[in-house]
């Protein structure tokens, strides 16, 4: 397994960031199942995002890329939520979907289309993952979201001064703009999930799963149901579980598999 920590200036974001990536070029002889795994045929990839709080690489599906043969791209987005904000340098949305999709065809000829090119993240990273993919459906075939941060109605009815114990109200208006407009927004995936059936343009194949002790359970079945409503296929998983590495280990196995089994 290549272990690659790459730097390189983003135009999205004004200035030098990097990302991790995780290619799996040399099976070893001693494992069957390496040797079996289908790394005769063209390299898949995952673009993996991390949580609030988080950084690239600080969760890895351990084995998984060997055995389905597939990269990993791991970006570095902060606490963005993988949106673009108002001020010069945080186009983070732009940054993943966009610049880092290209530099990676560009450098390594891989995610060279949806087909071969797969979403996924936790938490903070599975809104990312959601609304990224529904963004760029030309660019991600799948969409993996793991007990994900749909926290948009909640952030909708917040007013100055306020917030919840996670962060205060001017942070939530930094990634999302003006809540008051927020549900109205292409910040909100519901609105690009309307806009792709409207189009009847093709939608990324989503898999969506979250614990049900975990506190963002009701915003996961939320969504859920609206994606019924509007006749969205997808996949839609509970299991008893928390939000912890835990559950996200047994799942991130399941949604690879899934992806790319």
């Amino acid at each position: 397994m290549a272990r690659l920590h790459i730097e390189y200036y983003s135009h999205a974001l004004r200035r030098e960031t990097s990302f991790e990536m995780m290619i799996p070029n040399d099976p070893r002889p001693e494992i069957p199942w390496e040797q079996n795994s289908g790394s005769s045929r063209p390299l898949s990839t995952l673009f993996l995002l991390h949580g609030y709080t988080g950084k690239a690489g600080n969760w890895v599906p351990d084995g998984l890329p060997e055995k389905y043969h597939f990269a990993i791209v791991m970006p570095t987005a902060e606490n963005s939520f993988y949106l673009n904000g108002e001020a010069t340098g945080t186009a983070y949305q732009t940054m993943v979907g966009e610049e880092l999709v290209d530099y990676v065809r560009k450098t390594f000829r891989l995610a060279c289309g949806p087909e071969d090119t797969c979403i996924a993240g936790l938490s903070m990273g599975g809104f990312g993952a959601l609304h990224t993919g529904l963004a760029y459906p030309d660019r991600f075939g799948k969409i993996g979201a793991l007990s994900s941060a749909l926290i948009h109605h909640e952030v909708a009815q917040m007013q100055p001064g306020g917030g919840n114990e996670i962060a205060n109200y001017a942070y939530y208006r930094a990634c999302f703009g003006d809540p008051a407009t927020l549900l109205e927004r292409d910040v909100n995936p519901e609105v690009l999930a309307r806009r792709l059936k409207a189009a009847g343009a093709k939608i990324p194949d989503i898999y969506m799963c979250c614990g049900t002790e975990d506190f963002l359970i009701e915003n996961n079945r939320q969504m859920h149901r609206f994606l019924e409503a509007e006749g969205i296929p997808h996949e839609y998983h509970e299991s008893k579980g928390i939000h912890d590495m835990v559950f996200w280990h047994e799942y991130i196995a399941k949604i690879v598999a899934w992806m790319f089994g």
